[in-house]
């Protein structure tokens, strides 16, 4: 399982990547109305999703509902470079936190609670692949406001 699951969570940051990489750093601040993230902010919260997945699959508490402090977090980020640093890091945590757990550890159930209680801890990945390609997909549509073509999330051209 645990193959299965590296394997999905490097899918989705390839994807992310990819579809994202028309994206500068002189775009960071980009926001298509008042109040929406910026490109650098819908970058940082798909980081941040990642670490908050991870974190609450172990947490004898489960996940954390404090959503404003989280924003505040995000809200905080200006730089696309940043953001970016952040998902790596966020990825390279969660890939040290699959092989840090046996099969057996991850198919045991999430915590009783509103996200996703009761289903196996694997499944956090399906929501992961799911938050990212939701941003991944709202970020093309930043380049194309910009007047940049996003490249295909699926391939190299």
């Amino acid at each position: 399982m645990t193959q299965q699951l590296q394997a999905e969570l490097a899918a989705a940051l390839e994807y992310f990547n990819r579809s994202t990489g028309a994206l500068t750093e002189e775009d960071s601040g980009f926001s298509p109305a008042d109040g929406v993230f910026t490109a650098a902010q819908q970058v940082a919260h798909a980081a941040q999703t990642i670490d908050w997945f991870i974190e609450g699959a172990f947490r004898p508490g489960g996940f954390t509902m404090d959503f404003e402090a989280h924003e505040v977090a995000v809200r905080a980020v200006t730089s696309l470079t940043e953001a970016r640093a952040w998902l790596t890091k966020a990825v390279e945590n969660a890939r040290q936190t699959i092989d840090a757990h046996s099969d057996e550890e991850w198919a045991q159930p999430l915590p009783a609670g509103p996200v996703m209680g009761g289903a196996p801890r694997a499944a956090i990945f399906g929501a992961i692949t799911d938050h990212t390609a939701h941003h991944r997909g709202a970020l093309t549509i930043y380049a194309r406001l910009r007047g940049k073509t996003p490249p295909m999330p699926y391939m190299d051209m």
